[in-house]
């Protein structure tokens, strides 16, 4: 059964060593999270699992203690998602052969859970394509609830990147409206909001976040839980937010 969710943005910025002097342009963003991963804690979950959006070879699940890093970034820093498991230490080496690396947003999972010093629960991974229509997510969800007597999910995803001129997708004024309708659907745990979120025009807005959302709707399904937007901003013409749900 689903206990808490918390739903996090997943730049590499977030990660003060990829954003170097940028870096503080997110602490409001960075505090949020950690917020919202108290919250998870605070539930006292049997499993966290952390989904995200992936490229094809980053996609399904992912084991507690799987490597990631931002070594693409430029920068010499590597994360796992949680400790690893005493079974799993023999082939621990980040790049061992066999064993893929975490895609970008659970890499930052990663880094945020490591930064929590999370210890609440094991945790796994599962990393979701951006052309996964919204029935596929939501029947993902829907199943994860079984998975323990008491799961929290860490969703990771961005809303839109075409907010300002100088956005990755450039201006596109369907960009707000999208936004501010998933930050009302997120502050207010609105699982049909979620569900009903428009996956053509989210691919046309960059929102990589639209899947990963629609898994953790299908996880709410039944659970009835409430909802809290702390952080929701567009610091570089994508839409950040921080939601927790408890």
């Amino acid at each position: 059964m689903l206990v808490a969710a918390a739903v996090c943005p997943c730049p590499p910025v977030l990660v003060p060593e990829v954003a170097a002097g940028a870096a503080p342009e997110l602490d409001a963003a960075r505090a949020a999270c950690s917020d919202a991963i108290g919250v998870l804690a605070a539930a006292r979950p049997d499993l966290l699992v952390v989904i995200g959006p992936a490229e094809q070879n980053g996609r399904g699940p992912h084991p507690q203690g799987t490597a990631g890093s931002f070594r693409g970034f430029g920068v010499d820093v590597d994360v796992r998602l949680g400790p690893v498991p005493p079974e799993a230490e023999a082939v621990s080496e980040v790049g061992a052969e066999g064993r893929r690396e975490l895609p970008s947003s659970l890499a930052v999972a990663g880094w945020l859970l490591e930064r929590a010093q999370w210890s609440a629960a094991p945790v796994e991974g599962l990393g979701v394509g951006e052309p996964d229509e919204a029935e596929r997510c939501i029947q993902v969800g829907g199943g994860l609830g079984s998975r323990a007597d008491r799961v929290a999910l860490l969703v990771m995803g961005d809303a839109s990147a075409c907010r300002t001129l100088k956005a990755p997708g450039y201006l596109d004024e369907r960009a707000a409206g999208f936004d501010a309708a998933v930050g009302r659907a997120l502050g207010e745990a609105d699982i049909e909001a979620l569900k009903a979120l428009d996956a053509g025009l989210a691919h046309e807005l960059k929102a990589a976040g639209r899947a990963p959302w629609q898994v953790l709707a299908g996880a709410a399904e039944g659970a009835a839980l409430r909802g809290e937007l702390l952080y929701e901003d567009a610091p570089y013409g994508v839409g950040y937010m921080v939601a927790a749900w408890s």
